[in-house]
C-alpha cells in the first residue's frame, strides 16, 4: 500500500516525469495534491499498470485530486525534466507548501521545500498519480506524432529506443522531435543524420 503524504500538516505536490529516457519527444512532468485522505487501492507507479488502468485512473485523479498540472519541456533532457516539473507545479491551482520528487536529484522551485524519493512513485499516491498523468498525457503526445511519422512506430513505442524505431531511423533519417544528442542507433559511433 502506498503512502498518502511524507508531512501530513503540509499542502504537498507529488511530482514525476516521463520521456526522459525516449529517443523522440518532449519531457513531460506532472504535479498532484491529493486529499489527505485519498485512497485508491489500483493506484501505483504507471510502470506497473496496463494502459487502459492509467487511463481509468487518469480520470479518477483529474476528478478527485485537489489540484494538478502537466508541463512540458524539451531542452537538455535532465534540465527537461527539471524545468517540466516547474511548469507543472506553476500550474497547480494551490500552493504546494511542500514538494515529493520521484528520483535523486531537483533542482529548487522557488521558497518551496522538496524531499526527492528514490522510485517514489512506488512509495507515495502522490507521486504515483503525477506519474500516471505525466506518462498519459505523454503517451497521447506521441500518437499524435505518430500520425505525422509513422514509420518510427511512436504510437507502441512512445519514442523509447525499441529494434523497430532504431530500424526505421536507419531506413528513414531522423525527424525534428528526434534526440540528435542520443545515441539514436544504439552503436558506439552517433548518426551524423539530418531531418
Amino acid at each position: 500500500m502506498l503512502l498518502p503524504y511524507l508531512n501530513k500538516e503540509l499542502i504537498e505536490a507529488g511530482c514525476d516525469e516521463a520521456g526522459r529516457g525516449c529517443l523522440a519527444g518532449s519531457v513531460y512532468a506532472a504535479a498532484v495534491i491529493l486529499p489527505k485522505d485519498f485512497k485508491n487501492e489500483l493506484l501505483n507507479d504507471s510502470k506497473q499498470l496496463t494502459e487502459h488502468q492509467r487511463y481509468a485512473l487518469r480520470e479518477v485523479i483529474e476528478k478527485e485530486a485537489l489540484a494538478w498540472a502537466v508541463g512540458v519541456d524539451e531542452i537538455n533532457i535532465l534540465n527537461a525534466s527539471f524545468l517540466a516539473m516547474h511548469r507543472a507545479v506553476d500550474g497547480l491551482k494551490l500552493k504546494p507548501q511542500h514538494l515529493l520528487i520521484d528520483g535523486n536529484r531537483f533542482k529548487k522551485y522557488q521558497d518551496v521545500p522538496h524531499t526527492t524519493v528514490v522510485k517514489g512513485d512506488g512509495k507515495y499516491l502522490s507521486i504515483a498519480a503525477a506519474s500516471i498523468l505525466a506518462k498519459t498525457y505523454r503517451d497521447d503526445y506521441m500518437k499524435a506524432l505518430h500520425e505525422e511519422y509513422p514509420y518510427y512506430d511512436w504510437s507502441s513505442n512512445k519514442g523509447y529506443p525499441t529494434k523497430k524505431h532504431r530500424a526505421a531511423i536507419r531506413e528513414y533519417g531522423t525527424t525534428p522531435y528526434h534526440r540528435m544528442t542520443f545515441n539514436l542507433l544504439g552503436e558506439d559511433s552517433q548518426l551524423s543524420l539530418q531531418f
